[in-house]
């Protein structure tokens, strides 16, 4: 590998993660979704130099707490990562080994992972389908992942009841709909990862409740482009709970003004009243608590990376923000998306990109939604050079913690 293939796959290092839940809906882990850039798989020149090279500039440059916090992060790892011991460089308290489904159980890969596991790792079976060749895996396994969507009914049946014939943990992936998700569920599985929590839960017949149709009209005042100043602080003065909310947020460290706010006309004053009308959407968003938490930092980290990279294409940070922040609105109210943009009164560069993925901040947000999903190949993602997306996606992440700390702290005093 040449010094110049080397300085390629470094910058354009793409890395994403997709959330791992337990039972109780809560983040257990993030898996960590990555390439090199130039292909949609590792097996380029030397494909495990490759990937080496990509996970340790990739851990040293953004480190396991920004990528992971205080949860565990599942990597995938080559037969020769493992034989190798390159996983040693990540920290065995927080980290996974991901098996892939196409290694083959030779007596040094099964050596290998008796080395990890006393190495202090953890290791997961990836898309495991329980054959006799494989079976001695189980013997080194704390997890095992199972490819719902490649399966049956009926052989999902019988490879959870062979698989739970072992002491490991099950989690089920590619979980794209509640329905899966229960089915799961019943079965055993303690782990869940896909996107079902991001789709609606579409209940025929059953309209908003009078608390999330109040949330989605105060949002449509809030994104009202004619709205004024006074009728903006008359708007949030007139929620008690929400003045409150936003006074203990702008008065956050995490806001950083140089003094301390006491007003809600003093607060738009020195935060803008576009500024305030994005921090309103927010935190109105986040009076629906019986939604995952998790939910809510996607659409944080989308609005921050829509925001961050509009000035990039010429179109208003502001909108991108809104973009951003409004794509999970159809999962936060288990209602289509277009009927929930009926009411409120978006401009019509917002509207074509949320309901049809048009106009450049349709193709942004189409951009942040392939890398959200590890789709490296997708056209959506050509978009944005590869480089500037993965910055902008972990700064957006960092920002979102930060955001969902403060948020949090300020939901448990209400």
């Amino acid at each position: 590998m040449t010094d110049t293939d080397t300085t390629m796959l470094k910058q354009s290092a793409l890395v994403g993660r997709q959330a791992i839940f337990d039972q109780q809906m809560e983040v257990f882990a993030y898996e960590l979704l990555y390439r090199d850039g130039t292909d949609n798989s590792a097996n380029i020149m030397d494909g495990d130099e490759a990937t080496a090279r990509v996970m340790v500039n990739t851990f040293l440059e953004l480190g396991i707490d920004q990528i992971a916090g205080n949860v565990q992060a599942f990597v995938n790892l080559t037969a020769n990562f493992f034989v190798g011991r390159h996983y040693e460089v990540l920290p065995s308290k927080n980290v996974v080994l991901e098996v892939l489904e196409s290694i083959e159980p030779t007596p040094s890969v099964l050596e290998a992972l008796i080395q990890a596991r006393q190495d202090g790792y953890q290791i997961a079976l990836d898309d495991f389908i329980l054959r006799e060749s494989h079976r001695g895996l189980l013997d080194y396994a704390d997890y095992v992942k199972v490819d719902v969507l490649a399966l049956t009914d009926e052989e999902l049946y019988e490879q959870v009841a062979m698989l739970k014939e072992y002491p490991v943990r099950l989690l089920a992936e590619k979980v794209e709909d509640r329905g899966m998700y229960n089915q799961c569920l019943g079965l055993g599985f303690e782990y869940f990862q896909g996107y079902f929590f991001c789709k609606p839960q579409i209940l025929e017949g059953v309209s908003l409740s009078s608390n999330r149709m109040a949330i989605v009209l105060l949002l449509a005042k809030l994104q009202d482009p004619s709205i004024e100043l006074h009728d903006l602080e008359d708007l949030v003065k007139n929620d008690v709970t929400l003045s409150v909310k936003l006074l203990r947020y702008v008065n956050s460290a995490s806001i950083g003004l140089p003094r301390s706010v006491d007003s809600i006309s003093q607060a738009i004053g020195l935060i803008g009243t576009e500024r305030m009308r994005q921090w309103a959407s927010l935190l109105v968003l986040a009076q629906t608590g019986d939604k995952p938490s998790e939910l809510m930092r996607v659409a944080l980290i989308r609005a921050r990376m829509c925001e961050s990279l509009c000035p990039l294409h010429g179109v208003s940070p502001s909108q991108g923000f809104t973009v951003g922040l409004f794509s999970i609105l159809d999962a936060y109210f288990d209602c289509e998306m277009k009927d929930l943009l009926a009411d409120l009164p978006l401009a019509s560069e917002i509207l074509d990109a949320l309901l049809k993925r048009e106009g450049v901040l349709g193709a942004i947000l189409g951009a942040i939604l392939a890398y959200e999903r590890g789709g490296w190949n997708q056209p959506a993602i050509r978009m944005v050079e590869p480089h500037i997306l993965k910055s902008a996606y972990w700064e957006s992440i960092e920002w979102a913690n930060d955001v969902m700390e403060t948020v949090m702290i300020h939901q448990k005093q209400s």
